[in-house]
């Protein structure tokens, strides 16, 4: 038998335990050219609150009673595919399940070589889809270089943690937005230049101002909104905007945050850019080269908030859309 989590019922607003539901049912099997992987580890990401709602995306919706779809990482145990033998390692988008059944097409579908002394949940982090969504976001849309000033929203996050630090890495002075002094104290224990606790600042613009007082050349935005209003008028002259995520409209995408600053995208012609990791296939290697040797050396500190248990998904989830958890969100299952 295997477990799974299916969504229930669609959220409205803020997702809430009762949207999601436990089922057991007979192990899938997998038909000719695929594979029946047993998940090991869960990644935790916004993108997953789009899932859940009845709307066009770059996904369908999930349907009620069907299983929760996310990244995923597990160890192929039964195999009708001869590139993917029994035995070997795989990350790709599946679901909250113990078991699934993956195909050659599988979004994101990549084989994985743990290397001796690595956690394999860092392989859904830092050395996965997260560390390479900070890499490709900085590096292909942001084109970040030594000297630039990088501001990062959502600093103690999953991804916001990692674009930081790879923007000190290349030479940026790096200031980080977070929420909350314990978070802002993590950031400066990361290496932060400055760390900025938007809540409790009267006037952000003001404070990112003093942090930065000619400017900001690349804004690394995973919550848009309000936050991106106000750095709109902060950034230099043909700065760049890297739109990874609205993580403050993802729980009322139906009213969004109007933006009433994008005059300043001609005033100083910026670039702002949203993206899709995946699209980017040609430069993954060279990322993965670079995350590979950075966390080897210490020079890239993973944060994870680890959860216990396939039962502990939906609180993971919850947690991480409240913003209550700092670093890379992950359910060991």
């Amino acid at each position: 038998m295997s477990r799974r989590i299916v969504l229930a019922s669609r959220p409205a607003g803020a997702p809430a335990p009762d949207n999601f539901r436990m089922e057991e049912r007979a192990a899938p099997a997998p038909a000719e050219g695929e594979v029946l992987v047993a998940v090991r580890t869960l990644s935790m990401d916004p993108a997953i609150r789009g899932f859940l709602d009845d709307r066009p995306s770059y996904l369908p919706p999930v349907a009620i009673g069907e299983t929760v779809r996310g990244m995923m990482l597990g160890e192929v145990i039964a195999s009708r595919n001869p590139a993917l033998p029994e035995g070997q390692w795989v990350r790709a988008l599946g679901g909250w399940a113990e078991h699934v059944v993956l195909g050659a097409d599988a979004l994101g579908l990549e084989t994985v070589v743990p290397a001796p002394g690595t956690r394999i949940e860092t392989y859904m982090g830092a050395l996965g889809a997260t560390g390479l969504t900070a890499w490709v976001g900085l590096h292909e849309i942001g084109r970040i270089g030594a000297g630039d000033t990088l501001v990062v929203s959502a600093a103690a996050g999953a991804v916001g943690s990692l674009a930081g630090q790879i923007g000190k890495l290349r030479g940026c002075r790096v200031i980080g937005l977070a929420g909350g002094p314990e978070k802002c104290a993590v950031l400066r224990e990361l290496g932060f230049d400055a760390a900025i606790d938007y809540r409790a600042a009267p006037d952000l613009a003001a404070a990112i101002r003093a942090a930065a007082p000619e400017g900001v050349d690349v804004y690394f935005d995973n919550v848009g909104g309000k936050t991106l209003e106000t750095l709109l008028p902060l950034m230099r002259l043909h700065g760049r905007i890297v739109v990874c995520g609205m993580a403050e409209d993802y729980n009322h995408q139906d009213s969004p945050t109007p933006i009433h600053t994008l005059w300043q995208m001609v005033v100083n012609r910026l670039t702002m850019r949203g993206f899709l990791t995946y699209d980017h296939a040609e430069c993954l290697p060279r990322a993965q080269a670079d995350l590979d040797g950075w966390v080897a050396s210490g020079a890239l500190r993973p944060l994870e908030a680890l959860y216990e248990g396939l039962e502990a998904a939906p609180a993971a989830f919850i947690d991480l859309m409240a913003r209550r958890t700092v670093g890379k969100t992950l359910v060991r299952v």
